[in-house]
């Protein structure tokens, strides 16, 4: 899954694809280099990010939308939080809501998301962009964010939701200190042994520069990224969200193929 944020204040590539043109080229550039899906973000999640009116984020992600479903062949998400920005970027072309709040961003979430009746990935997020990386705290991490994907995901069943367009994704780097995100990484089996496909976005996050502190530029954290996207696959996850779609597709291309030449040992 290729990002594609067209945001002012995203921490790794704000104001970058702020118009139209330059969102549409680096859209084809993520295409050309492999990307299954493009995700289109037009609020930040980032720790501290600032609020989004709905309507500017509906001006921001339905034109471009729109213009990707008459230029690529790929599917397309949208990363919100918002059931009327869901249900513009729906009716513009996207087939599955990205939402890190797992549907309680809205009383009428769940409600949105079964009429809409696509493909919706359900994160965990411990308090709201503003707040989340305020001394996060947990018994255990993985045992918790399990426990609240199984109940999001039945509360999206009960509400009408196909448990076949559920998608669970860990949240990494939400509400969670590099400890926390080591671990939740290091039990991702546990999560995919729920039976939902998982979603995981840890790329060029700030957790990679606590372990490497040398990476302050977000650009310098592809190595980082890449060692995830490989854990990932490895223990399960079914897509990984990220920058670098060229050299995740490699990486994982090679990692496939040397377990492959193990199969037939």
């Amino acid at each position: 899954m290729g990002i594609l944020n067209v945001t002012p204040d995203s921490f790794s590539d704000g104001g970058r694809y702020g118009n139209l043109e330059t969102a549409l080229a680096q859209a084809e550039h993520l295409v050309a280099q492999g990307a299954d899906w493009l995700d289109v973000g037009g609020e930040s999640t980032r720790p501290g990010a600032v609020p989004v009116c709905e309507s500017e984020e509906m001006d921001r992600v339905v034109p471009l939308i729109l213009a990707l479903r008459a230029t690529v062949a790929v599917a397309i998400s949208v990363d919100t939080m918002k059931p009327a920005v869901a249900r513009a970027a729906v009716a513009a072309g996207a087939t599955l809501w990205n939402d890190v709040t797992a549907l309680t961003g809205s009383q009428n979430s769940l409600e949105t998301c079964a009429r809409l009746g696509v493909s919706v990935v359900l994160m965990h997020m411990r308090g709201d962009p503003r707040t989340m990386q305020t001394a996060p705290r947990y018994g255990d991490v993985a045992v918790e964010v399990i426990a609240y994907l199984r109940a999001r995901a039945a509360a999206a069943m009960a509400s009408g939701v196909a448990r076949e367009a559920i998608w669970l994704d860990p949240g990494i780097g939400f509400g969670k200190s590099v400890d926390h995100n080591l671990a939740l990484l290091n039990g991702l089996r546990r999560l995919a042994d729920l039976g939902f496909p998982i979603l995981v976005g840890a790329s060029r996050k700030g957790f990679i520069r606590q372990i490497d502190p040398v990476a302050v530029d977000p650009l310098d954290r592809l190595g980082g990224s890449l060692a995830v996207a490989l854990a990932a696959a490895r223990a399960g996850a079914s897509m990984v969200r990220v920058h670098d779609v060229r050299e995740t597709v490699q990486a994982l291309a090679v990692a496939a193929a040397i377990d492959r030449a193990g199969d037939h040992d």
